[in-house]
């Protein structure tokens, strides 16, 4: 199983083409034995602690495989809508770890 974290910053305005291409990458993830386990949108009150700019999203999301994930990443249709990321996402922070 391989898990990805993602911190993903947005151009400040940005937020509905952020929302289009997620609605399409989200779906995309079951195509490849992934899930999408955990979505937030992290308000100031509820961090306790930082020492960097808060993030629009985190998304913690799980694949099968290594390979499942490489695929995910290389969807044509996915691909296809990647302008709209690059329009809306100023960063993004990917961790990518093991269930310990």
């Amino acid at each position: 199983m391989i898990y990805i974290t993602q911190l993903i910053y947005i151009i400040e305005g940005k937020e509905d083409v952020f929302n289009q291409f997620e609605d399409i990458a989200i779906p995309t993830i079951l195509k490849y034995n992934g899930r999408l386990t955990l979505r937030i949108r992290p308000e100031e009150n509820s961090i306790i602690e930082r020492n960097i700019e808060k993030p629009y999203e985190i998304h913690l999301v799980e694949f099968d495989t290594q390979k499942d994930f490489d695929e995910f990443k290389e969807d044509k249709e996915r691909k296809r809508f990647l302008h709209l990321k690059e329009k809306s996402i100023k960063s993004a922070i990917l961790i990518q770890g093991v269930k310990l």
